[in-house]
């Protein structure tokens, strides 16, 4: 990323800054285009967003799904009268264009990458430019609207960090967009979940899936949990109950059992302590003492749910 470890974007003040302005990093999505005459009937059969049913200039959630029903990919969708703009994490767009090629049988559509500066921005700043709850792409700037909370995030192709930069947005690293995403529930795709996930148990289903739209890839493993199942795993906040800070793939336990692991690690200044992401089995659900053990050291934690909130005192 462009600010290096110890630098003002990746210390508390940078995170400070973004959470009541706006910080941008510069590697961290990706965006390309399904364009082409079948490019939203295409994608209608193949990811579980309705797309026909969103009207140009919505944003939404989707998942790219194995044809068992795991992830493949985790993408957001940006309808436009005849083309369909897919953001994904920046090192995971190669692999959702070589997914989505494979079922690109007897259509006209193509993949085309934005060659644009892609910026991932979090905070509520308006000066920073936005989108109203969807994207907009104009004047060589494209916006979208990713989410609305615990903080606002966006995405920004087509200005470059100086410009941003010029408009009161400060440079985050790596150490500053893991608090926010461990705080707001956004997993990665490779490191908080991957090709044996269930997409419910990413918590991101009631955004990302429509059950009204017909068929699509994978779609019969998700209508079945929705229906009459559940799944043993849920994405969940790990809060540290101390100042130890666990590496990733720490185990968490309840009692004698190992109920998970933890993979994005943070510190949180709003919640005053480490915190992390980790798939937990639902024998500890939120508000569940735990315990984090690496490397012989071991340390008392908590299990929240997602989005995490900020208690008092």
């Amino acid at each position: 990323m462009s600010v290096r470890p110890g630098d003002p974007g990746d210390s508390r003040d940078g995170y400070a800054r973004a959470r009541a302005g706006a910080g941008f990093a510069t590697d961290m999505l990706g965006l390309f285009w399904a364009v082409g005459p079948d490019a939203i009937s295409f994608l209608q059969g193949i990811v579980s967003q309705d797309i026909k049913g969103l009207s140009p200039g919505q944003a939404a959630r989707s998942f790219l799904l194995q044809p068992r029903g795991k992830l493949d990919a985790l993408l957001w969708v940006l309808r436009d009268a005849d083309r369909v703009g897919i953001v994904t994490d920046a090192t995971h767009q190669g692999v959702a264009i070589a997914s989505l090629s494979r079922w690109r049988l007897r259509v006209d559509v193509e993949f085309h990458q934005d060659r644009r500066p892609v910026l991932d921005v979090w905070g509520p700043s308006d000066r920073v430019p936005g989108a109203s709850g969807g994207w907009r792409d104009g004047q060589g700037t494209l916006v979208a609207e990713l989410r609305a909370q615990p903080v606002r995030r966006r995405l920004v192709a087509g200005r470059d960090s100086q410009e941003l930069e010029q408009l009161g947005a400060v440079p985050l690293g790596r150490a500053a967009v893991d608090t926010f995403r461990v705080e707001a529930g956004e997993p990665r795709m490779g490191i908080d979940v991957d090709g044996r996930t269930i997409p419910q148990e990413t918590g991101l289903v009631p955004e990302a899936v429509s059950f009204t739209k017909g068929c699509f890839l994978g779609q019969e493993l998700v209508a079945r949990i929705d229906s009459r199942g559940r799944v043993n795993r849920h994405l969940r906040a790990i809060r540290m109950l101390g100042p130890a800070v666990p590496p990733s793939g720490a185990r968490v336990s309840h009692g004698a059992k190992v109920v998970g692991e933890l993979t994005t690690v943070a510190a949180s200044p709003v919640h005053r302590a480490p915190i992390a992401l980790a798939l937990i089995r639902r024998e500890a659900p939120p508000g569940t003492r735990v315990t984090v053990t690496w490397e012989g050291a071991r340390a008392e934690a908590e299990v929240h749910g997602l989005p995490m909130t900020v208690r008092d005192g």
